[in-house]
């Protein structure tokens, strides 16, 4: 399976999609999982290539293209990513468009100040590989506790009343109540 991609690497882009569309569809993920992997530079290289392949006014070719605009923008190539940006605000499928004019606005929108204390750093994980030792780092070495039924915690005991402190005085609210209980139901049965 190797063999085969890397052969197809060796050869210049073909930019008719009914020949490979399963090579598309590979590079295609390849680059979704690279970028969002957070590994922009791997995923602008296989975006490029499926961009090479796919017919760019497909649908497809949409989707790949905007990809590969998220993918520049991330990598820091702000120019690369207006430029095609500007081209995905007039291609002809109307989503891909309407997309585009509002990545277009977002790119091209000022940039704000901010102050440093305001900013999270984010770790570039382009230069990680695969086998590096540093993978696998901030996960939790400790064991999640394990699934025994906990115990069920007694009932706390009500404190005692004080009814020293209750206002037991009839505020007849119970012989109003009691009244208009009476004339719903005589008005209803005078009308049965």
């Amino acid at each position: 399976m190797g063999s085969l991609l890397l052969s197809y690497l060796s050869k210049p882009p073909i930019t008719v999609t009914t020949e490979k569309p399963d090579l598309i569809q590979r590079f295609y993920l390849l680059g979704k999982d690279a970028f969002e992997r957070g590994q922009y530079r791997t995923a602008i290289e296989h975006l490029e290539k499926a961009t090479a392949l796919v017919n760019r006014i497909s649908p497809l070719g949409g989707e790949v293209q905007m990809w590969l605009v998220t993918a520049y923008e991330a990598a820091g190539l702000r120019e690369e990513a207006i430029a095609l940006c500007e081209t995905l605000s007039r291609h002809p499928d109307y989503t891909t468009s309407k997309q585009g004019r509002r990545l277009l606005y977002i790119l091209k929108a000022p940039r704000l100040k901010t102050r440093p204390e305001w900013i999270t750093p984010i770790p570039d994980l382009g230069n990680l590989e695969e086998g590096s030792s540093t993978v696998g780092q901030g996960v939790s070495s400790y064991r999640p506790s394990s699934s025994r039924p906990s115990k069920p915690r007694p009932k706390p005991e009500p404190e005692p009343m004080d009814w020293s402190q209750v206002n037991t005085e009839d505020n007849r609210f119970v012989w109003v109540a009691l009244g208009a209980i009476a004339l719903t139901l005589g008005g209803l049965a005078w009308f049965i």
